[in-house]
């Protein structure tokens, strides 16, 4: 299994992003996919994810509104589509597969990672 972030990079605050997650040799399509994010000294958090067979989402809190998740099942992509940037939104941000699409955002249940690509928003 493999997942490629892309779509980083530097931003004035207020800005956008987004960000793409493609992912292969997935065992199957029944899986939910989340974004997560890590600053500097600080925990793992979730984002947002995706359950990929179905229309269902879930954001943290703190991003409703400001994010939105996506998807492409032909293209085997989940998008994150970021607004309203704020510097607390400084991270790397990652990219994850949960085979049992649990549609949480318990860095735990995540099966497979990506390499993760840097957010940096400047104030």
């Amino acid at each position: 299994v493999q997942l490629v972030e892309s779509g980083g990079g530097l931003v004035q605050a207020g800005g956008s992003l987004r960000l793409s997650c493609v992912g292969s040799g997935l065992p199957h399509d029944y899986y939910a996919v989340g974004w997560f994010r890590q600053a500097p000294g600080k925990e793992r958090e979730g984002v947002a994810c995706i359950d990929m067979s179905q229309d269902l989402t879930y954001y943290k809190d703190s991003v409703k509104g400001r994010f939105t998740i996506s998807k492409d099942n032909a293209k085997k992509t989940v998008y994150l589509q970021m607004s309203g940037l704020m510097p607390e939104d400084t991270a790397v941000y990652f990219c994850a597969v949960d085979m049992l699409a649990t549609l949480d955002l318990v860095p735990a249940e995540y099966d497979y990672w990506g390499q993760g690509t840097q957010v940096t928003v400047a104030s």
